[in-house]
C-alpha cells in the first residue's frame, strides 16, 4: 500500500519512475532461472536455455528488462568460467525480441528477434571480442553465426511454445496484469 501511495504520489506530481519492483523481481527469477538451467542441462557449444528465458524475458517484462536478465545470467556464467560469449550472445536477442513484442504483441515476431538478435548481432559482437580478449582469430566476423542461430532457434521455439501454452489457459493475462499493475 505504501508503494502504491508514493507512486501515485510521483505520478500526481508528474514524476514517472518507470521501475516496478514486481518487473524487477521477475527479471531476477528469469536470470536465475537461464543461469540454473544453462549450467545444469549442458550442451556443447549451445546454451539453448538462455534463449529460452529469453524469449519469455521479451514478453514477460519486455526489452530492457530482459537485456538485464540476459546480462545478470551472461555475468554468472562468466564467473562460473565461460567467455565473453556468454554475454555478448545473449544481451541483443531480448532486446530485439521484446522490442518486436511490445509493438505487434506477437510471440513469433519475439521468437523472430531473439533469433535474429542473437544469431547474427550476438554472433557479429561476439567476434571482435573472442578476437581482443581471447587473442581467437576466427578468420571472419561471421564465424560465430553458424554455432549461434541453431541455439537461437532451438531454445527461442522452447520459449514460444511455453508463451503459447500460458496464453491458452490464461495464465500469460493474469501475469501481465499482476506485472504490469
Amino acid at each position: 500500500m505504501m508503494n502504491q501511495n508514493l507512486t501515485e504520489k510521483h505520478t500526481a506530481a508528474g514524476v514517472q519512475t518507470g521501475i516496478s519492483t514486481r518487473k524487477l523481481v521477475m527479471t531476477g527469477m528469469l536470470a536465475c532461472l537461464a543461469y540454473v538451467l544453462n549450467t545444469f542441462v549442458y550442451f556443447p557449444a549451445m546454451a539453448p536455455f538462455q534463449h529460452f528465458v529469453d524469449v519469455l524475458a521479451a514478453v514477460l517484462v519486455g526489452p530492457w528488462y530482459g537485456f538485464a536478465a540476459a546480462l545478470l545470467c551472461g555475468i554468472l556464467r562468466m564467473l562460473s568460467g565461460r567467455t565473453l560469449q556468454a554475454i555478448a550472445g545473449a544481451v541483443f536477442g531480448p532486446i530485439i525480441g521484446g522490442l518486436l513484442y511490445r509493438k505487434t504483441k506477437s510471440v513469433w515476431l519475439a521468437f523472430v528477434g531473439e533469433v535474429i538478435g542473437t544469431g547474427f548481432f550476438g554472433a557479429m559482437a561476439s567476434y571482435p571480442l573472442m578476437k581482443i580478449f581471447y587473442g581467437l582469430d576466427a578468420q571472419s566476423p561471421f564465424y560465430y553465426i553458424p554455432f549461434y542461430t541453431p541455439a537461437a532457434v532451438v531454445g527461442g521455439a522452447m520459449g514460444v511454445c511455453v508463451v503459447l501454452i500460458f496464453k491458452r489457459t490464461g495464465l500469460l493475462k493474469r501475469m501481465l496484469d499482476e506485472l504490469n499493475r
